[in-house]
């Protein structure tokens, strides 16, 4: 019985003291959001708690702003150009915090990245495997024949908290000469979609 009470305890203060995304956000070091020094994020998460759109100053005398905030992701405007989508991501008795970083090329491209509890990077391939052209590509045509009209991808990057899913979407219409985005348009993907699975991002 006393080890079935030790255990239910120990559950309770884990899952009382599980990072949230707003703890990863104020927490995260300097080289991880360079425009927002620690006050300025602690200030920014309180805004948005209190129902405020107030934006804050960055150190690139510019202003930021926290768009959306739930247990485990926080979005934020950097710049008019640039945001952010942190998301803190359980893995067994661990978390695994997510980075994706979407700037206008003009049309928004994103990458991810991934730190451990301590904030060491760690190796994306192990949680996320970026998509491939084959993947872009409908089935029955040519991944020469798309990338013979454009060498590489635009796409954005969006976590979707209620269901785990993080989605990938083909931004090239933005970027490419309408006529030639018509040539290839047909054999794209409008979108990939990805599910967490307590261990990794998969392909659904």
């Amino acid at each position: 019985m006393r080890h079935l009470l030790f255990t239910f305890f120990t559950l309770c203060a884990a899952v009382a003291s599980a990072m949230t995304a707003a703890d990863a956000f104020t927490t995260a070091p300097a080289k991880v959001f360079p425009l927002l020094d620690h006050n300025t994020r602690l200030d920014m998460v309180d805004y948005f708690k209190s129902g405020l759109s107030t934006p804050s100053a960055n150190l690139m005398q510019g202003s930021s702003v926290i768009t959306d905030l739930t247990p485990t992701s926080v979005k934020v405007k950097l710049t008019d150009s640039s945001t952010a989508q942190m998301v803190v991501l359980p893995v067994g008795s661990d978390t695994v915090i997510a980075l994706i970083s979407t700037v206008a090329t003009p049309g928004l491209d994103s990458t991810i990245s991934f730190f451990n509890s301590k904030w060491e990077p760690v190796d994306a391939a192990r949680y996320f495997a970026k998509p491939e052209w084959k993947d872009w590509v409908n089935p029955g045509t040519s991944v020469e024949e798309v990338t013979m009209q454009t060498p590489f991808m635009l796409a954005s990057y969006d976590y979707t908290p209620a269901d785990g899913t993080l989605t990938l979407t083909n931004n090239l219409a933005k970027f490419l000469d309408p006529d030639v985005y018509e040539m290839i348009s047909g054999s794209l993907r409008g979108q990939l979609v990805y599910a967490w699975n307590g261990k990794k991002f998969v392909k659904r």
